[in-house]
């Protein structure tokens, strides 16, 4: 959920929701000072999703490798397919795969949340269930006659989860970062204060370079998280049907979640594999790419091929359960 320190960069103090840097790349161009490419140049495509056309905004990584795996990256609650910058191209290059990013309706480029329209307690369920599916019946994706993980961080870890759960055949793996199965204080609290950043401390300009419209983007997901409804929201008991391979990952110091939530996902679900990294918050992939790239390679390989695979190193602690 929280919106962006510079990739492989943690600040310390206050929960950094929202804090993208003002004056980062566009889609498809250089990230400033790194000489590495930002997010790949976006293509457009429509939906129907209950009764409305919606266009998504989306990129292909390694198009070309029509025999590789194909991996999806579902975003944050504040992100888009800009914000994720080159992690996913990095990702994609290192294993050899395909790579699909895009952005959920209402953010980055993508149809945007009409002024009065507010979420219900559902909403990712409906994005899991929904408007993910009729993405990739848009794009021509057939899980049935293609590898297919999914890669999803914050509110997009929860939406991969739930897409597993209802439709249990169709993903080859799961990657999860930072996921929520369930609303705890931490969450609510800095939630909280991301509303006053946003109101008060600059937040809505910081967001600008990754959403057409801020706005959309920040007050559907703040206010439904916020919306006291929410507080019961759980899918504890819904992703017991999930049967893929899962690499659960949580910073050891995330200002949005406790490690409840991945050691709830590894006591339902026998196959899941939990990351824990230390210094790290909300963010892996921000706060430690290298790492990460090189724990997520050594899962998904080793579940693709069936044999184990070399730990990465240094090695962050890895288990089963707790």
């Amino acid at each position: 959920m929280d919106s962006s320190p510079q990739a492989g960069t943690r600040e310390a103090g206050p929960p950094q929701a929202g804090t993208a840097q003002a004056g980062t790349a566009q889609a498809g161009t250089s990230e400033a000072g790194t000489g590495r490419p930002a997010a790949p140049a976006a293509e457009f495509v429509d939906i129907d999703w209950r009764g409305a056309r919606v266009r998504i905004e989306h990129a292909w990584l390694n198009r070309g490798r029509t025999d590789a795996p194909l991996l999806v990256f579902l975003h944050e609650g504040l992100g888009s397919l800009s914000m994720w910058k080159d992690f996913p191209q990095r990702l994609c290059d290192a294993l050899g795969w395909r790579g699909l990013v895009w952005s959920r309706p209402g953010y980055g480029r993508s149809t945007p949340r009409a002024p009065d329209e507010r979420w219900d307690v559902d909403f990712m369920h409906r994005q899991a269930h929904e408007v993910l599916p009729a993405l990739l019946a848009a794009l021509r994706i057939d899980p049935a006659r293609e590898r297919l993980w999914l890669f999803g961080h914050s509110d997009g870890a929860s939406i991969a989860l739930l897409y597993a759960a209802r439709f249990p055949r169709a993903p080859a793996g799961l990657v999860v970062l930072a996921p929520h199965i369930l609303v705890e204080p931490i969450s609510i609290a800095s939630i909280e204060q991301a509303a006053r950043a946003y109101r008060e401390g600059g937040l809505r300009e910081r967001l600008g370079p990754y959403h057409a419209d801020p706005d959309s983007a920040f007050w559907g997901w703040n206010r439904i998280w916020l919306h006291p409804p929410f507080r019961d929201w759980s899918i504890e008991d819904e992703i017991a049907p999930i049967r893929c391979p899962l690499l659960a990952v949580q910073g050891l110091d995330d200002e949005y979640g406790t490690l409840e939530q991945v050691h709830g996902i590894a006591r339902r679900l026998p196959q899941a594999r939990v990351l824990e990294l230390p210094d790290c918050g909300h963010s892996p992939h921000r706060d430690h790419p290298d790492l990460l790239a090189a724990a997520v390679r050594a899962f998904v390989l080793e579940q693709e091929a069936g044999a184990p695979a070399a730990a990465p190193s240094p090695a962050p602690s890895t288990r089963r359960t707790r």
